[in-house]
């Protein structure tokens, strides 16, 4: 096979902040979660993420309940209010040109990341990317349930994910002639090593140093 694969991480990749962090905040801001209560814990996972130690599922259960209390109509309608309040400012013309880079080389482009699809799906179309992988809310009959469906595309999650989407299309890793993954998490250190083009993007330390010990590229997309 001739095309090239391009996998993108999202948060704090593509988008200069993270969508999961920030859409926790924009609910508080709108009324619609209880400042007290949610803010520490948001920002506590967030520093579990940030040090690796997060327990995805009790993240999850946590992330995922704001939906189970709207409408799948209501939720939409105020993801284009986050999208555009919050989202879009955090979308760097220098992300936007390497997605443009790779599409103008008829890469098969992708959005992996442990952010849940509800939230991250537009932000991908946004970068005129169609293929997402995100982490997969469970809904029944069209809404929300609160829980998970499938793995969660979160660390070794991520090959998990992205070895099961590709099996769907007949096709594997190996097929491809050269694969990149551009990301900032250690987390992702797991799908890094399986490509044959990793790069590291506004890494945090962890991944700056591996990367630097290992001569992969680093950049910045900010």
């Amino acid at each position: 096979m001739t095309q090239n694969l391009a996998l993108f991480d999202l948060d704090n990749t593509l988008l200069a902040g993270d969508s999961d962090y920030n859409w926790s905040l924009f609910l508080i801001a709108e009324g619609l979660l209880d400042a007290k209560t949610h803010h520490d814990r948001n920002e506590q996972f967030y520093q579990d993420y940030k040090n690796g130690c997060l327990d995805i599922y009790a993240f999850l259960k946590f992330q995922l309940q704001p939906l189970a209390q709207h409408s799948k109509q209501f939720l939409d309608e105020l993801h284009l209010k986050y999208m555009e309040k919050v989202i879009r400012p955090m979308m760097t013309q220098k992300a936007q040109d390497l997605v443009n880079q790779h599409k103008a080389k008829g890469d098969l482009c992708l959005v992996i990341t442990a952010t849940n699809s509800f939230v991250t799906k537009p932000i991908a179309t946004a970068y005129g990317i169609e293929h997402l992988i995100g982490t997969d809310p469970e809904m029944v009959d069209g809404e929300y349930t609160g829980g998970v469906s499938g793995t969660p595309s979160y660390q070794q999650g991520k090959v998990t994910r992205l070895n099961e989407w590709l099996a769907a299309r007949g096709q594997s890793l190996g097929d491809f002639k050269i694969s990149y993954f551009y990301s900032d998490s250690h987390n992702d250190l797991p799908l890094m090593k399986l490509v044959t083009n990793p790069v590291a993007v506004d890494a945090d330390p962890t991944l700056a140093a591996y990367a630097k010990m290992h001569g992969w590229p680093q950049m910045s997309l900010r």
